[in-house]
């Protein structure tokens, strides 16, 4: 029969007679326990921070994973589409060609005369449709130079004067003194801006009389990236169409192609930027457009981007 026993020394008494077999005084061996603990801890920080290190690449990986099949899949419908839209150009011109000719012989007929007016302005409709889709389906080529951020936002304003007086609504720019000039091609952020604040512009129409009609426009710089923020007084984004609002072809307005948040979001892809939607808690909606302050990859010299007609938002 087996009996157990147990070790009536004390810790102490186990540590000075190993320290007796080791020739090691007590103290050296409380000074080795202590270093080992010490080490122990790091290692187990260590494995912890490794361990929170490897979540966040995975979470990047699968962004990273998740952007790259986003981008084939818009390279793709980019080409199906520009096919479509070429084909559709060649008969759109002929038409045209005739409607104007048409309007001319009809001078002494007034009443024919304005049907072929409405053709022609129907083709030019078209037009902006195609031209539209085109501009989505067209290689963006990015050729950066020094920008400042109000100076694009006042460019952006003036190509949406119309559309702004019309509506009623006041727009506000939010200045910075220590707002830093960025890299950026000037055009093709002017389109992405223009585009974005044709849409606050839309969203506020919507606001019922006597709600106040607002626009405001701003920038920050935050460490090596600046942000471009657009806040409207409107309904605010749903969350369905905040998921959707970037997607090629969808729009929830009555007209429009639903190209122009697609573009948009190109155009900030191409700048190795990113786009931020979120709902103010006054009401509203508030996008914030982050790109880097330096771009990494220039076009090599006399690369340069063709500016592109902006036919507006479209939420």
């Amino acid at each position: 029969m087996t009996t157990l026993t147990t070790n009536p020394d004390s810790p102490s008494k186990q540590l000075a007679d190993v320290a007796a077999r080791t020739g090691m005084t007590p103290e050296d061996m409380g000074e080795l326990l202590s270093a080992f603990t010490e080490v122990t801890d790091r290692l187990g920080q260590t494995h912890e921070t490794l361990r929170g290190e490897v979540v966040r690449l995975q979470d990047e990986l699968s962004s990273a994973n998740a952007q790259l099949r986003r981008a084939q899949e818009l390279a793709a419908l980019g080409e199906m589409a520009a096919g479509i839209a070429h084909e559709i150009r060649n008969p759109l011109g002929s038409i045209r060609l005739y409607a104007s000719i048409l309007e001319q012989d009809l001078g002494d007929r007034p009443d024919e005369q304005q049907i072929a007016s409405k053709i022609a302005s129907a083709v030019r409709g078209l037009d902006h449709i195609v031209t539209d889709v085109l501009d989505f389906a067209r290689e963006l080529r990015v050729r950066t130079a020094m920008s400042d951020a109000y100076e694009l936002f006042e460019r952006a304003h003036d190509a949406c004067l119309d559309r702004i007086e019309s509506a009623g609504i006041t727009v506000n720019i939010s200045r910075d003194s220590e707002v830093a000039p960025f890299e950026c091609d000037p055009d093709l952020l002017h389109q992405a801006l223009t585009n974005l604040i044709r849409n606050a512009a839309d969203a506020v129409a919507e606001n019922e009389p006597g709600r106040h009609r607002e626009i405001t426009l701003g920038a920050a710089t935050v460490g090596d990236t600046i942000g471009l923020f657009i806040e409207d007084t409107g309904p605010g984004m749903p969350e369905d169409v905040r998921k959707r609002m970037f997607n090629p072809f969808f729009t929830t307005r009555h007209a429009g192609t639903g190209l122009g948040l697609a573009i948009v979001h190109r155009i900030i892809d191409a700048h190795g930027g990113r786009i931020e939607v979120t709902n103010q808690t006054t009401g509203g909606a508030r996008i914030a457009v982050i790109l880097p302050l330096t771009n990494q990859s220039p076009l090599p010299e006399g690369e340069q981007s063709k500016p592109k007609r902006s036919h507006g938002g479209d939420r």
